[in-house]
């Protein structure tokens, strides 16, 4: 028996679709959809990734709008499974870690959040390398994005 989706599942779906649909058409392209969902804290494998853009390329013409997108979700965000958090809660630890709010958490801002997070001062060279991994795109600051695949692979 499916539940329905509480109105706040409902806005935090609508939330991470808004944030993709750049050019607000009311679609998101299967391209973005593995990161649209990583921001709802579902981590898909890169063959569920495969298998809906298949889906959606076949059935959809390459877009998903929202009703076929909560379609996707819903189920996956009635599991609530113990490993997802919300979006919200990551994008509220993102701004308290991005101390000076320009929307990317800086050397300086890591060292602190992770001795936040852990309760204990890491070694530079410890933050270093969690920083190396997470930068994904190498230009020495985590954005939000990085930030929620850090969190949902540690």
């Amino acid at each position: 028996q499916e539940r329905e989706l509480s109105p706040e599942e409902l806005d935090e779906l609508l939330d991470a679709f808004k944030e993709f649909d750049t050019d607000q058409d009311g679609y998101i392209s299967y391209k973005d959809l593995g990161a649209c969902m990583r921001t709802l804290g579902y981590m898909p494998t890169e063959m569920e990734l495969i298998e809906i853009s298949q889906h959606i390329k076949m059935r959809m013409g390459g877009r998903v709008d929202f009703e076929d997108f909560v379609q996707m979700m819903g189920p996956k965000l009635r599991e609530e499974t113990a490993h997802m958090v919300g979006v919200r809660e990551l994008k509220i630890a993102f701004r308290e870690f991005d101390m000076n709010g320009d929307g990317e958490i800086s050397t300086a801002e890591m060292r602190e959040a992770i001795a936040a997070l852990l309760g204990e001062q890491l070694k530079a060279q410890e933050v270093d390398e969690i920083l190396q991994d997470v930068d994904l795109n190498g230009d020495g600051r985590v954005d939000f994005d990085e930030f929620v695949m850090m969190l949902s692979s540690r």
